[in-house]
């Protein structure tokens, strides 16, 4: 059976492009290169579903939500809002995991950020 080797881009609408992809490259440091192509440091991705109904992943019309990692979610969490971006209050743990945090791009996007354990 042949098998996919990784993830190989990630496309988002937007209301204009241009500006979301700044928002990511300023608000998160993607340090997107030509055409968009960004060089992630190794680790690990997760693949889950998750029901129709659940509220996780944002607004219902919300079917698809990016995960990425972090260093320090704490500072992440301070440098998005000192920008006026819109992160959730809450924070969660998962012991053996780490911890997770929440943003909301100027589309709309709920994002998840998580710091290994």
């Amino acid at each position: 059976m042949e098998r996919v080797s990784g993830i190989g881009g990630i496309f988002l609408r937007a209301t204009d492009p241009e500006a979301l992809a700044a928002w990511y490259r300023e608000g998160l440091g993607l340090d997107l290169g030509e055409h968009g192509v960004w060089l992630q440091e190794p680790g690990p991705t997760v693949f889950a579903t998750f029901e129709h109904g659940s509220d996780y992943l944002g607004s219902a019309d919300q079917r698809v939500m990016l995960n990425f990692r972090v260093a320090d979610l704490d500072a992440m969490l301070a440098q998005l809002r000192s920008r006026g971006a819109a992160v959730a209050e809450e924070t969660e743990e998962m012991d053996g995991v780490g911890r997770f945090g929440w943003v909301t791009d100027p589309e709309g996007n709920r994002i998840e950020l998580w710091q290994r354990s």
